[in-house]
Protein backbone atom coordinates (compact mmCIF):
# COMPACT_ATOMS: atom_id res chain seq x y z
CA UNK A 1 0.00 0.00 0.00
CA UNK A 2 1.57 3.37 -0.63
CA UNK A 3 1.41 6.20 1.59
CA UNK A 4 -1.36 7.98 0.00
CA UNK A 5 -3.25 4.69 -0.30
CA UNK A 6 -3.15 4.86 3.63
CA UNK A 7 -4.27 7.95 4.12
CA UNK A 8 -7.10 7.54 1.34
CA UNK A 9 -7.84 4.24 3.86
CA UNK A 10 -7.86 6.30 7.00
CA UNK A 11 -9.96 9.03 6.18
CA UNK A 12 -12.64 6.30 4.69
CA UNK A 13 -12.11 4.56 8.55
CA UNK A 14 -12.65 8.39 10.22
CA UNK A 15 -15.88 8.76 8.43
CA UNK A 16 -17.13 5.39 8.84
CA UNK A 17 -16.52 6.09 12.85
CA UNK A 18 -14.10 3.20 12.60
CA UNK A 19 -11.51 5.17 15.12
CA UNK A 20 -9.78 1.61 15.96
CA UNK A 21 -8.60 1.30 12.49
CA UNK A 22 -7.63 4.89 12.34
CA UNK A 23 -5.22 4.49 15.28
CA UNK A 24 -4.21 1.38 14.01
CA UNK A 25 -1.64 3.33 11.65
CA UNK A 26 -0.61 5.40 14.13
CA UNK A 27 3.12 5.14 15.25
CA UNK A 28 2.98 4.88 19.03
CA UNK A 29 4.78 8.22 19.37
CA UNK A 30 3.03 10.06 16.74
CA UNK A 31 3.00 13.53 17.20
CA UNK A 32 0.09 15.64 16.62
CA UNK A 33 -0.25 19.72 15.96
CA UNK A 34 -3.89 21.12 16.29
CA UNK A 35 -4.75 24.93 15.42
CA UNK A 36 -4.82 26.55 18.45
CA UNK A 37 -7.61 28.20 17.34
CA UNK A 38 -10.01 26.17 18.97
CA UNK A 39 -11.65 26.57 22.24
CA UNK A 40 -10.80 22.73 23.31
CA UNK A 41 -7.08 22.82 22.26
CA UNK A 42 -5.08 23.89 25.21
CA UNK A 43 -1.55 24.89 25.46
CA UNK A 44 0.63 24.38 21.86
CA UNK A 45 -1.53 21.98 20.20
CA UNK A 46 0.91 19.58 20.33
CA UNK A 47 -0.27 16.02 21.56
CA UNK A 48 2.29 12.72 21.42
CA UNK A 49 0.59 9.59 20.92
CA UNK A 50 -2.95 7.79 20.34
CA UNK A 51 -4.43 8.07 24.04
CA UNK A 52 -3.02 12.12 23.65
CA UNK A 53 -5.42 12.23 20.21
CA UNK A 54 -8.29 10.73 21.32
CA UNK A 55 -8.36 12.32 24.68
CA UNK A 56 -7.54 15.80 23.51
CA UNK A 57 -9.16 15.44 19.97
CA UNK A 58 -11.00 12.81 19.14
CA UNK A 59 -13.23 12.66 21.84
CA UNK A 60 -13.87 16.83 21.90
CA UNK A 61 -15.40 16.48 17.91
CA UNK A 62 -18.87 14.97 19.38
CA UNK A 63 -18.64 17.31 22.82
CA UNK A 64 -18.81 20.05 20.64
CA UNK A 65 -20.34 19.21 16.82
CA UNK A 66 -23.12 17.92 15.29
CA UNK A 67 -22.84 16.09 11.80
CA UNK A 68 -18.69 16.81 11.75
CA UNK A 69 -17.31 15.58 8.62
CA UNK A 70 -14.17 15.96 6.22
CA UNK A 71 -14.90 16.55 2.96
CA UNK A 72 -11.51 15.95 1.17
CA UNK A 73 -11.10 17.69 -2.32
CA UNK A 74 -8.15 16.88 -2.94
CA UNK A 75 -4.58 14.41 -1.80
CA UNK A 76 -1.48 14.16 -3.00
CA UNK A 77 2.23 12.72 -1.58
CA UNK A 78 5.59 13.08 -2.47
CA UNK A 79 8.16 10.98 -0.76
CA UNK A 80 7.66 10.45 3.18
CA UNK A 81 4.18 13.76 2.91
CA UNK A 82 0.58 13.15 2.40
CA UNK A 83 -1.49 16.49 2.24
CA UNK A 84 -5.42 16.46 2.21
CA UNK A 85 -6.82 19.74 1.04
CA UNK A 86 -11.10 20.30 1.81
CA UNK A 87 -13.25 21.11 4.63
CA UNK A 88 -14.80 20.42 8.17
CA UNK A 89 -18.48 20.56 7.71
CA UNK A 90 -20.59 20.74 11.04
CA UNK A 91 -22.47 22.69 13.11
CA UNK A 92 -20.94 24.23 16.00
CA UNK A 93 -23.10 23.29 18.94
CA UNK A 94 -22.07 26.32 21.06
CA UNK A 95 -23.78 28.81 18.76
CA UNK A 96 -26.05 26.33 16.42
CA UNK A 97 -23.98 27.57 13.26
CA UNK A 98 -23.26 25.49 10.49
CA UNK A 99 -20.22 26.03 8.92
CA UNK A 100 -17.60 25.12 6.18
CA UNK A 101 -14.05 25.73 6.79
CA UNK A 102 -11.15 25.82 4.28
CA UNK A 103 -8.50 22.57 6.01
CA UNK A 104 -5.11 21.24 5.67
CA UNK A 105 -3.46 18.49 6.67
CA UNK A 106 0.00 17.42 6.12
CA UNK A 107 0.80 13.77 7.33
CA UNK A 108 4.14 12.31 7.93
CA UNK A 109 4.29 8.23 6.79
CA UNK A 110 7.46 6.25 7.69
CA UNK A 111 7.38 2.28 7.34
CA UNK A 112 3.70 2.13 6.89
CA UNK A 113 2.99 3.97 10.05
CA UNK A 114 1.68 7.55 10.84
CA UNK A 115 4.62 9.46 12.46
CA UNK A 116 3.58 13.46 12.11
CA UNK A 117 0.07 15.35 11.96
CA UNK A 118 0.03 19.03 10.71
CA UNK A 119 -2.75 20.46 10.62
CA UNK A 120 -4.17 23.83 9.23
CA UNK A 121 -8.23 24.87 9.39
CA UNK A 122 -9.99 28.27 9.10
CA UNK A 123 -11.10 28.01 12.79
CA UNK A 124 -12.69 31.43 12.93
CA UNK A 125 -15.39 30.21 10.61
CA UNK A 126 -15.92 27.68 12.18
CA UNK A 127 -16.72 29.03 15.76
CA UNK A 128 -18.12 32.49 14.79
Amino acid sequence: MTNLELLQQAYSNFAAGNIPAVLAVFHPQIEWRSVTGMPYIHGDGIFIGAEAIVQNIFMNIPAHFDGFTIEVKEMFAADDKVVMVGFYKGTWKPTGKAFSANAVHVWTVKDGLITHYFQGVDSATIIN
